[in-house]
C-alpha cells in the first residue's frame, strides 16, 4: 500500500526506485538482510526488525531514503503483547535512523492505510529537518 500511495503521484518515477514486500521472514532475511536471530528473538513485528528492514532496503536499493512497515493488521494474528493494530515504521536516510511504534484502531484496510500514511509522514518530517 505504501508503494501504491507513492506511485499514485504523477512523476513519482523521478524519485521512487522501488520497494520490497517481505511478507515472509525468509524474504526479510534473504532480500533485506534481517538476521534469523533477530527474527527469532524479537519477532517480525518489532522495533529492531523495522529498523533492519529499512536499513536493508536502503542499502540494497541504493536509495537516499528507505521506509519499512511491519505490523499486525488483523483481523487475526494478534496477541496480548502484539495486538492487532500494532505497527512499527522504520526510516533510514542521511543521518537519520528512526523507528516509530503505533497502535492503530480499525479494520485491516484502515490499519494498513494508517500505517502507510504514518510512514510517509515520518519521511516528510525527517526531510524537513535542516
Amino acid at each position: 500500500m505504501l508503494g501504491q500511495l507513492i506511485t499514485a503521484v504523477p512523476g513519482s518515477s523521478d524519485y521512487y526506485l522501488g520497494g520490497i514486500v517481505s511478507y515472509d521472514n525468509r524474504i526479510k532475511q534473504e532480500l533485506l538482510g534481517v538476521s534469523e536471530a533477530m527474527l527469532r528473538e524479537h519477532g517480525a513485528v518489532s522495533e529492531s526488525v523495522a529498523r533492519a528492514m529499512a536499513q536493508g532496503c536502503r542499502q540494497r536499493l541504493g536509495s537516499d531514503w528507505a521506509l519499512s512497515i511491519t505490523g499486525v493488521a488483523g483481523p487475526g494474528g494478534g496477541s496480548e503483547h502484539k495486538p492487532v493494530g500494532l505497527v512499527f515504521v522504520g526510516l533510514e536516510g542521511p543521518g537519520v535512523s528512526q523507528t516509530h511504534r503505533h497502535i492503530f484502531p480499525g479494520t485491516r484496510d484502515v490499519i494498513r492505510l494508517r500505517a502507510s500514511l504514518a510512514a510517509l509522514n515520518a519521511l516528510r518530517l525527517a526531510m524537513k529537518q535542516p
